[in-house]
């Protein structure tokens, strides 16, 4: 009897998943169709579509927000608003009011050994463009490629990560209502099909997510020639100075660990400290912390994680430092029991060792450490032998050391005397460097990444390039040799 439950239920998820991969390619081929009839959008037409979207968000709002708030079974609706809704609608608020500059050919120059020609780049869309989206922002994730791809002219598909299914739902209605699925679809997140979904010979694909998970997608990709923007993390460093006020260094940080309760790709994994400081930072991060939320388990404002597998790999975590001689600081204010909740308090972690599992990956979590340093040129070195950061925070009002670590440092981006907030900064790019990910988005990036930024060269109807026609003899001697090489 349970056999025969097994197989059925065997068939139907294999019928399932045959259907949703039909559903993917039907949708994918009527994209394509519909870029080969329309592959130059006007700007009016990007402008509309970014509007569109736009007004969509700011009327769904309460829909989003409980959708979210759904999905991790606690999620701040200040964060989300904070986080997801207020960064997407500012990101088409200030793509809109550039498309038409960013679309106007850019002149180039042309050597007189050419002339006469003009030389100009004109900055065409792409075609289909894939999304694979994460769970810890799943509105902003998807919202920001989707921003530069339709700003670049492009169609586009989404796919939403399995964990937040709530979300997926409210963001897919939400796209139909105001999209043709041959313009924008959603594919939410059932198991199976995010292998069918990056194997697709996309004309460019985004993927935000784990380095371990960025190395298949990769793979998958190379087998079209598909190019990739990999938005992957890593163990992004927070830097304290000898001189910094604590109190400025430690609530900063407070705020950029706490948020989302670490799970964030930009969160502070580790504290470099001086180690003639570390006990005031212990004490004034505790203050902070316990200042910004005095309970926790019951408190809205304090985010769950996300399911029951991650709040099982951050207590295994925890477990496995302790165990190999870490010692563990729980910041728990009201004393609460976390028996019945996925909530887990921030928790700072000393002399910790390279043995530890926290060290070796990206947290994703409510866990700090904390790593003493003696000169800054050891805190530099310390970063620098290992994989580069997606962010790096560095907290000092002195301009020499800023210049010292922003210039002998690699990261994605960095952000003195702040943690977080450069990642919604309009006009900048955004993206990882190395193990934290490749290629950048944002801005005009967004729409240079999404766009191919074609030369092309115009000549009239002279044509002085026959001076230059075989047989070559004294004429092209005197030109090329006599004026050009010299």
């Amino acid at each position: 009897m349970q056999e025969s439950v097994i197989h059925i239920n065997r068939v139907q998820n294999e019928s399932s998943s045959v259907e949703l991969n039909n559903t993917m390619d039907r949708i994918f081929e009527a994209q394509q169709s519909a870029f080969r009839r329309n592959p130059m959008p006007s700007a009016l037409e990007r402008i509309d579509n970014l509007n569109r979207l736009k007004q969509s968000l700011l009327k769904n709002q309460e829909k989003i927000i409980s959708a979210i708030n759904q999905d991790f079974s606690c999620r701040s609706r200040d964060e989300t608003i904070l986080a997801e809704i207020f960064p997407s609608v500012e990101c088409i608020r200030y793509a809109v009011r550039r498309i038409k500059k960013w679309m106007k050919p850019s002149r180039r120059h042309v050597s007189m050994l050419f002339q006469p020609a003009k030389a100009k780049v004109i900055y065409q869309p792409l075609g289909v463009i894939g999304v694979i989206v994460p769970w810890n922002y799943p509105l902003y994730l998807a919202a920001g490629p989707l921003i530069g791809a339709l700003a670049a002219g492009n169609r586009v598909m989404i796919r939403m990560s399995r964990n937040t299914p709530n979300i997926a739902k409210v963001f897919k209605e939400l796209i139909h209502e105001i999209f043709n699925e041959d313009l924008v679809a959603v594919i939410t997140g059932e198991d199976g099909q995010g292998s069918d979904f990056s194997n697709k010979p996309w004309d460019h694909l985004v993927f935000t997510g784990s380095t371990a998970t960025g190395r298949y997608i990769m793979r998958a990709a190379s087998e079209n020639l598909t190019p990739v923007t990999l938005e992957l993390g890593g163990k992004s460093p927070a830097i304290i100075s000898q001189t910094v006020p604590m109190e400025d260094a430690a609530e900063r940080i407070a705020f950029g660990k706490q948020f989302n309760v670490g799970q964030t790709c930009v969160a502070p994994d580790y504290v470099l400290c001086p180690e003639s400081r570390i006990d005031s930072f212990v004490s004034t991060f505790q203050k902070c912390v316990s200042s910004m939320y005095p309970t926790m388990d019951k408190n809205p404002q304090y985010t769950s994680i996300i399911n029951p597998r991650e709040h099982e790999r951050l207590k295994a975590l925890l477990e496995d430092a302790e165990q190999k001689g870490a010692r563990i600081i729980k910041i728990n204010p009201a004393n609460e029991s976390f028996e019945q909740s996925r909530k887990m308090p921030i928790h700072i972690l000393l002399n910790v060792n390279e043995d530890m599992d926290v060290m070796k990956n990206e947290i994703f979590g409510p866990i700090l450490l904390v790593i003493p340093y003696k000169t800054l040129k050891d805190a530099v070195d310390y970063v620098n032998q290992r994989p580069r950061p997606l962010a790096l925070y560095y907290f000092d009002y002195d301009k020499t050391n800023i210049d010292y670590v922003l210039t002998q440092t690699h990261s994605g981006g960095a952000l003195i005397n702040d943690t977080l907030i450069h990642v919604a900064i309009d006009d900048m790019p955004f993206g990882g460097v190395g193990q934290s990910g490749m290629g950048q988005y944002h801005s005009r990036e967004g729409f240079l990444a999404f766009s191919k930024a074609k030369g092309v060269l115009i000549k009239p109807k002279f044509n002085s390039g026959k001076f230059i026609y075989p047989p070559y003899g004294k004429l092209i001697h005197m030109i090329i040799y006599k004026i050009f090489l010299r």
